[in-house]
C-alpha cells in the first residue's frame, strides 16, 4: 500500500511540549514512500525515542493501532523495552482494541480538524501543503488540547460504563 506521509504527530508530555516538538521538526517532512515496519521502527528509534530521552518516561504510556507496519517484531520488541507494560498495541502487553477509533484522539479529532483547515485554500504545491500543515498544527492551542483530553476521558468513562460496547453516534462538543 502506498501512503503519502506528511506529518506524524507525537503526543508528548503536555500540549506545550507538543507545540515545541512540532516547531523543532526539520523543514522538509513530506516524501512519498512505502511505509513499512523497517521505516516505522527507524522513525521510532531515530526520532521518537531520541526525543523521549529528554523526558522522564516512567509514567508515559505508548498507544498505537494494529497497522501491520506498527506491529512487526522489531518494533514491538523496541516498544516493550522502552515502555514495558505501558504499551497499548496489537501484540503488546495491553492489546489494542479493534475498531476503536472512538478512543483515539488522532482519529476522532486531529486528522479531520487538520485536513479541513489544510485543504481550505486548495494547496497546489508540496511547499504550500507543508506550510499549511505546519501552520495548522502550530495554531493548535494548549486549551484546545485540554478539551480534547477532557473529551477523551468522557469517552473512556462511557466505554467503561457500557462494558466495552461501541459508542453510538454521539457528537461531543469541543
Amino acid at each position: 500500500m502506498l501512503k503519502r506521509v506528511i506529518v506524524t504527530e507525537w503526543n508528548t508530555i503536555s500540549p506545550e511540549e507538543t507545540s515545541k516538538l512540532v516547531q523543532s521538526m526539520p523543514k522538509r517532512l513530506t516524501e512519498v514512500l512505502r511505509l513499512n515496519g523497517d521505516r516505522y521502527t527507524a522513525t521510532i528509534t531515530n526520532f521518537f525515542i531520541h526525543e523521549l530521552n529528554n523526558h522522564d518516561v516512567q509514567e508515559l504510556w505508548f498507544q498505537q493501532d494494529g497497522a501491520t507496519c506498527h506491529t512487526v517484531r522489531a518494533t514491538i520488541d523496541l516498544l516493550k523495552d522502552t515502555f514495558g507494560d505501558r504499551l497499548i498495541s496489537r501484540f503488546g502487553p495491553v492489546n489494542w482494541p479493534p475498531r476503536s477509533c472512538d478512543l483515539t484522539p488522532l482519529d476522532y479529532f486531529l486528522w479531520g480538524y487538520v485536513k479541513s483547515l489544510v485543504c481550505a485554500d486548495k494547496p497546489q504545491t508540496l511547499d504550500h501543503w507543508e506550510d499549511n500543515i505546519r501552520r495548522v498544527i502550530a495554531d493548535i492551542r494548549p486549551e484546545m488540547l485540554e478539551k480534547v483530553i477532557e473529551n477523551w476521558t468522557c469517552r473512556l468513562d462511557y466505554i467503561r460504563a457500557s462494558r466495552g460496547s461501541p459508542m453510538p453516534e454521539i457528537i461531543f462538543k469541543m
